[in-house]
């Protein structure tokens, strides 16, 4: 069963320190926001009910989650 990425486990840091970054920071509010839909696209996408994409459309939205993620981080560390 597909399951959503724990994107505080995956950045080391609480969710109150993300909230923190995320209500000084509007770009990154955005693209946790941004985050969060691909991750629930994705999430929708592997399940074994969907054959709505793809591998490659899969493998394609993957690759724009890791995007999003590399930029969070990017913005999280300044």
């Amino acid at each position: 069963m597909p399951v959503s990425h724990d994107l505080c486990q995956d950045l080391k840091c609480t969710k109150d320190h993300i909230q923190q970054k995320r209500s000084e920071n509007p770009r990154l509010d955005s693209l946790l926001q941004k985050y969060s839909q691909l991750d629930a696209e994705v999430v929708e996408a592997e399940k074994p009910s969907s054959g709505a994409l793809s591998d490659d459309a899969l493998e394609t939205l993957k690759k724009k989650r890791l995007l999003v993620k590399d930029e969070i981080v990017a913005h999280m560390q300044r």
